[in-house]
C-alpha cells in the first residue's frame, strides 16, 4: 500500500500505518519524524492544530480541512445545511436573554434545545416540554438551539469514507424512546434502508467536502431530513455489520480511495 503517515490515533492498529501523534510543538517530532510528515503525500488525521497548516503548503489530508471546521458545530452545520438547501429539521439559533424571549414566539413546545457546541454521544440533547424546562435549558448558557421535535422512534446512521457510502444502519430508540443514540442505549438494526436517504446522505458529505463522516438522518412524512454530521463516529456499527475498520481503512488507502 502507499506510503501512510497519520498523527490522531485513529489508524493506531493499522499495522500498516506509522502513526506519530499529535506533539504541541512540530519541533517535539523528531528529525524522522519531521521527513516522514513532510515527504508523505498524505496526512491521515492531522488533528484540529495541524491541519489548516498542511491546507495552507498544498499538502492533502483526511480527512479533510472541512470535517476539522464543522466537527462538534451544530451551529456551523446547520448554517451550511441551510445555505446548500439540504433538507434539515427546522432550527434555530438565540444568542442571549433578550433573543430566546423569541423561542416561544418561533416554535410551539415540545422542541428539543441542544448544546450546540463541543456535544456527542447524545449528550447535551433535551426534550423540552414545559416553560420550566426551557428556563432550565436556557440557563446552561449563553447560546440557545433549538429544533422542531420529530415524532419518531429511530433515525439511521450513514457513514460516508470517501466518496462512497460504507455503512447505514437503523437506530433506534432505548427505554427513554427520544434519544437514538447507541451511547444512549439506542438499539442497531440493519432493517432496509431506503434509496433516498443514503442517496441524501452521500450527497451532503460531498456537498459539504465531509469525506469522513457519520451522518445521521431521519424520515419524516416519508422524506428524509439530514438531522447532523459526527466526524467522531463511534465503530460499534461495524463490528455487528462484520467488517473490520482497520483492515477497510488500509484497504481504503491501498487502493488511493482515500
Amino acid at each position: 500500500m502507499p506510503f501512510a503517515v497519520a498523527l490522531e490515533n485513529r489508524l493506531l492498529q493499522c499495522p500498516r500505518v506509522t502513526t506519530l501523534g499529535v506533539r504541541p510543538n512540530f519541533s517535539d517530532y523528531s528529525p524522522r519524524e519531521q521527513a516522514l510528515i513532510r515527504k508523505a503525500e498524505t496526512i491521515y488525521y492531522p488533528s484540529q492544530f495541524y491541519a489548516p497548516m498542511f491546507q495552507a503548503m498544498g499538502k492533502k489530508t483526511f480527512p479533510g480541512p472541512a470535517a476539522y471546521t464543522f466537527a462538534q458545530d451544530k451551529i456551523a452545520q446547520t448554517g451550511l445545511f441551510k445555505i446548500l438547501d439540504i433538507p434539515h429539521p427546522r432550527t434555530k439559533v438565540y444568542y442571549g436573554d433578550r433573543q430566546k424571549r423569541n423561542i416561544l414566539r418561533d416554535f410551539v413546545l415540545p422542541v428539543v434545545g441542544k448544546v450546540p457546541r463541543g456535544s456527542a454521544r447524545g449528550k447535551g440533547v433535551f426534550l423540552i416540554k414545559t416553560t420550566d424546562q426551557l428556563v432550565d435549558y436556557c440557563k446552561i448558557g449563553h447560546t440557545a438551539y433549538i429544533q422542531e421535535y420529530l415524532r419518531i422512534d429511530r433515525d439511521v446512521r450513514v457513514v460516508v469514507i470517501g466518496s462512497q457510502v460504507i455503512l447505514a444502519y437503523w437506530r433506534v430508540a432505548g427505554e427513554n424512546g427520544f434519544l437514538n443514540n447507541v451511547a444512549a442505549g439506542g438499539e442497531i438494526a440493519f432493517d432496509a434502508i431506503p434509496d433516498k436517504v443514503t442517496d441524501l446522505a452521500l450527497d451532503t458529505a460531498i456537498r459539504c467536502g465531509w469525506n469522513d463522516v457519520g451522518l445521521d438522518l431521519c424520515l419524516v412524512d416519508g422524506e428524509p431530513l439530514v438531522i447532523e454530521a459526527n466526524m467522531k463516529y463511534g465503530r460499534q456499527g461495524f463490528a455487528l455489520a462484520g467488517i473490520d475498520y482497520y483492515i477497510l481503512m488500509e484497504t481504503l488507502i491501498a487502493d488511493g480511495k482515500i
